[in-house]
């Protein structure tokens, strides 16, 4: 996506921040949101992210006005939107399907939301070259939605949804149906567009990756309720429990001992030094941070040892992918670069294997089961 200033909208909009308070929506005895409290930030990028049936769809419908909750608050800036019509609310609003007129050519598609506001026909024109340059279109105005390509189609429902210069972009996973390739390349664009917009963005998908990459924070929905809202850093290296340590990025979680000091250990090695709390704990092991080590480790108060025996090997091109048993109860994953001259390349089923964790690297949450 270009980010020079002939790109850019000529007029930002002023972003708005959204508070949701105790926001409950119920379908008979299912509650599709329990309580949920929210502040997004004004002009933040903000990811709801969970699997089908988590409450992040039903959570953006109620931001958008599509459904109306039993108990909360929803508030833009100072309004109170509980009880305001969806097309009141003046946000933009990207769904998966684009939801684009075939009748229409792609300007008129994105000149649809102004002559709805009844915006002159030279603003409107004036708009829409505006938006299609912002996205990458500006030579496609003419042409049908029939003539158009995924990744356009795309752009031409990003472009309807901010021409109108709205403080609020909501979007309910637009690139669900892209192919891999194109739909990582928009996840970059979309990124650097919400960078030239400066808008409040909320965004619903359940591709962990793509939360990772896109979001200024991630909000980790599940069974109605909020798991964990933060960075996608402190998200990836510090989950709050089982189910966001499970859901985002792959990880092998390992039971943890306490003994009468209060300090944690694993198949005799003592994870942690510090006493904890009364309770069950895991050990967290993302399989990118453990390591084949050949000779005696250096500093062992530095890098935790896990000896076991190699049982898959999986080559996946720049990557391979291991699966080491290091108990009779349990197996840790490992992943690693593919180099020709890597000697991992050569690890078969049934060879011996010491694998290296860095304390720095350690995660340790309450036990708790994944749902």
């Amino acid at each position: 996506m270009q980010s020079n200033a002939d790109t850019q909208p000529s007029e930002k909009p002023t972003a708005l921040p959204i508070r949701i308070q105790s926001l409950t929506k119920k379908y008979g005895k299912f509650y599709a949101l329990d309580s949920v409290d929210l502040d997004i930030k004004s002009g933040e990028f903000l990811t709801l992210l969970g699997p089908s049936g988590s409450g992040k769809t039903t959570l953006l419908m109620a931001i958008a006005g599509f459904n109306r909750p039993d108990a909360g608050s929803i508030r833009f800036g100072d309004d109170e939107m509980i009880l305001t019509p969806p097309h009141k609310r003046n946000v933009g609003m990207v769904f998966q399907s684009y939801a684009l007129f075939p009748h229409m050519t792609v300007a008129e598609n994105v000149a649809f939301p102004l002559k709805l506001r009844g915006v002159s026909a030279e603003e409107s024109a004036e708009r829409v070259d505006e938006a299609l340059t912002t996205v990458q279109l500006a030579s496609l105005g003419a042409r049908g939605i029939e003539e158009l390509s995924g990744g356009q189609r795309q752009r031409v429902a990003l472009a309807r949804a901010f021409v109108f210069r709205p403080r609020i972009l909501l979007m309910d996973e637009p690139l669900s149906a892209l192919d891999k390739k194109l739909r990582e390349q928009m996840q970059i664009e979309l990124k650097h567009l919400h960078e030239q917009l400066g808008v409040t963005t909320v965004y619903v998908t359940h591709d962990q990756r793509e939360a990772l990459t896109m979001s200024d924070r991630i909000a980790v929905i599940n069974h109605g309720k909020l798991a964990q809202v933060d960075t996608p850093h402190a998200i990836y290296n510090r989950p709050a429990n089982a189910f966001v340590a499970d859901f985002i990025g792959e990880s092998t979680m390992l039971p943890l001992t306490r003994n009468g000091s209060g300090q944690l250990s694993f198949a005799g090695n003592l994870i942690s030094h510090d006493p904890v709390s009364a309770g069950d704990y895991s050990l967290v092991i993302r399989p990118e941070r453990l390591s084949v080590i050949r000779e005696t480790v250096s500093d062992p108060q530095q890098t935790l040892v896990f000896s076991g025996t190699i049982r898959e090997f999986v080559f996946q091109g720049d990557t391979a992918f291991a699966l080491a048993s290091i108990s009779d109860r349990h197996d840790v994953s490992f992943r690693f670069a593919t180099d020709s001259a890597s000697s991992e390349n050569s690890l078969r089923p049934g060879d011996p294997v010491s694998l290296g964790l860095n304390r720095s690297d350690v995660i340790i949450i309450p036990r708790g089961e994944v749902q």
